[in-house]
């Protein structure tokens, strides 16, 4: 259980931080421009970073490469659930409004629903965690290089 506790909580941390930039562009009119989204994958790379970084000082010896990235897997998780479901209660509930702001900025020949929007989200966020973890795990594993 211990080891579980730290991505948790560096999840959440992620998560509002996540939430804050959003709010942050939202009160400047930014937030329907989805190239402000690339900050978020720097956002989560860093909490994975973090929490790796933590994790392998508290394991010490035991770090494995298995373990940060599960570890890291945890913290990415977390974070995009939470943003994602406070992105789903934004558009349907705070700025209903969003869907059809985002729809000015960017034309994608299609209607678009809720739905699709909120899992779209949670995709690129999943994504991103993963690849994060891939990414951060490369500096921290043990290097096999012998000169």
């Amino acid at each position: 259980m211990k080891n579980i506790i730290l991505p948790i909580r560096f999840g959440l941390i992620t998560s509002a931080v996540l939430i804050a930039y959003f709010l942050i562009l939202a009160m400047f009119d930014k937030h329907t421009n989805p190239a402000f989204s690339f900050v978020n994958a720097f956002i989560t790379a860093f909490g994975i970073f973090e929490t790796i970084r933590y994790y392998k000082l508290e394991q010490g010896e035991n770090f494995s490469y298995s373990s940060g990235f599960i570890a890291g897997l945890i913290t990415g998780g977390i974070a995009t659930v939470v943003f994602t479901i406070f992105f789903l209660l934004y558009i349907t509930e705070i700025n209903t409004e969003f869907l059809a702001q985002v729809l000015s900025v960017v034309n994608v020949g299609s209607p678009v629903s809720v739905g699709v929007l909120t899992f779209v989200v949670g995709i690129m966020g999943m994504a991103t965690t993963v690849i994060s973890a891939f990414t951060v795990m490369q500096y921290y594993k043990k290097s096999w290089n012998i000169s």
